[in-house]
């Protein structure tokens, strides 16, 4: 039920029906107010310095946008950068060190899979996960980094920070719950927006690559992985963050005769110590030099 729910809800936002768009409509009058609220929030919230320079990368929308290969990308320009992010989907609370500059201190179950997939890219990154965010930055600075990147970070706007917006494509303008928009791009806040095909570049591989391979995934939005895809016998989908059982992971390749599981890295890091033939579907990018260079820019300047 909650995975159907979760594709219907997904539907709703980017792919509505005849029937979404008219109940979608019929909220509009939640969704003015909840942007108001919104609206009212970011105007009383007063920027303030961490005593490090910040970089948010994220979206304005609910779902997935392709941040994480982005700020993979970004940590590499750094000699000590700091990941910070909230850590959907983990089991655990409260500020956790997932990483320091050489060692990973906790598991996947602890850190959740997206902390654990830049913990494991990234051999030079401190990763911090924390439902506050301020309390892991001064942690990062306490640590010695020179740089956090805030993973999902538009709307902590009592943080003073450089926010990079992902462009995400959507038929539906409102904010919630008519539309995909948790906040809008107010007009008086700087940011740099970043589109596929000129602010970076995708590319694709697998590895183990096999025969008859099944795609499992646990990503939002997946029907996003759809132009990257080789071809595949099926598509088996579960709600974001999802972690994966041994027996159900198993109950799929019977059923489909599948000769490996086809998943992205961020699933991966969640599978990698069962015993089953797995295919990986990896996604990596190349940053614009322009964009590079402002980033540092600003980096050197909030540090002067």
């Amino acid at each position: 039920m909650k995975r159907w729910f979760v594709r219907w809800g997904e539907g709703y936002l980017y792919h509505p029906s005849l029937f979404q768009k008219i109940l979608s409509l019929a909220l509009l009058p939640l969704s003015w107010l909840y942007c108001l609220i919104a609206y009212i929030r970011y105007r009383q919230s007063t920027p303030k310095y961490m005593g490090i320079p910040v970089i948010s990368v994220g979206n304005l929308t609910v779902g997935g946008s392709g941040k994480t290969p982005v700020v993979i990308e970004l940590a590499k320009q750094f000699e000590k950068p700091a990941i910070v992010l909230r850590g959907y989907g983990r089991k655990s609370q409260g500020m956790v060190v997932v990483k320091d500059k050489s060692t990973i201190l906790c598991d996947v179950i602890k850190s959740g899979d997206e902390a654990m997939l830049y913990a494991q890219m990234l051999t030079n990154a401190t990763v911090i996960v924390s439902e506050i965010r301020e309390r892991a930055i001064a942690e990062a600075v306490s640590m010695g980094c020179e740089v956090v990147l805030l993973d999902d970070g538009y709307g902590k706007h009592s943080i003073d920070k450089l926010d990079l917006v992902i462009d995400v494509k959507t038929p539906n303008r409102f904010c919630l719950p008519s539309g995909a928009y948790r906040e809008k791009l107010w007009s008086d806040k700087q940011v740099i927006m970043l589109y596929e095909g000129k602010s970076f570049q995708r590319s694709v591989k697998v590895t183990n690559p096999t025969s008859k391979m099944v795609l499992v995934t646990a990503i939002a939005r997946p029907e996003r992985l759809d132009p990257y895809l080789p071809v595949t016998i099926e598509k088996v989908y579960f709600e974001d963050h999802h972690f994966f059982t041994q027996g159900e992971l198993e109950a799929i390749i019977a059923r489909t005769e599948a000769t490996s599981l086809l998943v992205t890295s961020k699933d991966f890091v969640k599978m990698s110590s069962m015993n089953l033939n797995i295919s990986v579907l990896e996604l990596s990018l190349e940053l614009d030099e322009t964009l590079i260079k402002t980033l540092k820019e600003y980096a050197d300047a909030k540090k002067d």
